[in-house]
């Protein structure tokens, strides 16, 4: 399976370019959501063999083995499909880096505070749903309570990588020659959601993923996605570690209502700021 791609001459290599005559519909998208759930119940398989036989190692390591698989048959028929549509479907490029005159390491920390910006505000939603179950919440707690360097690798760098990939790099990309940029935005945001498997997760997740979506929609870098995933999940990560958090289900049960209040109009005055910044990016020339 060919990930990796060299550029002639450039000396580089590009992680995506094997997937830029991939250009999924509708249908693709639910044919890409089969091959998720496939590679889910592979992974389980996988972690259920590892704690017959090697205990320990699946307490310790068993997310790291499990979580990749479960887009390993998206990511081979995708590039399967790809090398075959060569001869039929013009290449748009996975990733791109259409940042403007703001240029890309001035954008990647503007979206980066984006990030953290509508993860403090849509943090409220917590505070609105049931409580967690019971077993989920240990499922979580499971994953978050594992050496630092085993969650920073599930959460800020498994998770980014494959799940923007699929998410938006797939999903959105295809759409986006089908519909109008506002559907796909939201049809990715609703898939972003689903996969999380749980409201718990999948409602903040259908908020930042309509941020997501309308970052890669204006630049067409799923890297700036990927860096705003990671920032997002590596920030609930250490937070979660930090005494005072570890029975908060929301920012407004530690902080002041006053102070939380004032941060929220903040963070959605830069958000504006931010969309401004996007919305003049120029159009790519076709």
């Amino acid at each position: 399976m060919k990930f990796f791609k060299r550029h002639s001459g450039r000396g580089s290599y590009d992680l995506f370019s094997n997937y830029n005559h991939f250009m999924p519909g509708v249908g693709g998208m639910f044919g890409l959501l089969g091959l998720f759930i496939l590679g889910g119940l592979l992974g389980n398989l996988v972690l259920l063999a590892l704690q017959a036989f090697l205990p320990e190692i699946a307490s310790e390591y068993g997310t790291l083995v499990s979580y990749p698989l479960m887009f390993i048959p998206a990511m081979l028929y995708a590039s399967a499909k790809s090398r075959f549509d060569e001869n039929f479907t013009p290449s748009v490029p996975v990733d791109s880096n259409r940042f403007g005159k703001s240029g890309g390491f001035a954008m990647a920390i503007v979206v980066s505070i984006a990030t953290l910006a509508a993860a403090f505000v849509t943090d409220i939603t917590a505070k609105l749903l049931p409580p967690m179950p019971d077993f989920l919440e240990q499922a979580m707690k499971q994953l978050l309570d594992a050496p630092l360097w085993i969650t920073l690798i599930s959460v800020s760098i498994f998770a980014p990588f494959f799940e923007e990939w699929l998410c938006r790099g797939m999903i959105m990309r295809g759409l986006l020659g089908k519909m109008s940029p506002t559907a796909a935005i939201i049809i990715s945001a609703a898939f972003f959601a689903l996969i999380h498997l749980n409201p718990w997760q999948a409602i903040p997740a259908f908020i930042l993923g309509l941020l997501f979506g309308f970052v890669y929609y204006k630049t067409g870098s799923l890297k700036l996605t990927m860096l705003m995933h990671c920032v997002n999940n590596t920030m609930a990560a250490l937070l979660s570690r930090v005494p005072q958090f570890e029975e908060a289900e929301s920012f407004v049960d530690v902080m002041n209502p006053w102070s939380y209040a004032g941060i929220c109009v903040c963070c959605v005055a830069f958000l504006a700021a931010t969309v401004v910044v996007l919305m003049n990016i120029p159009k790519p020339e076709k």
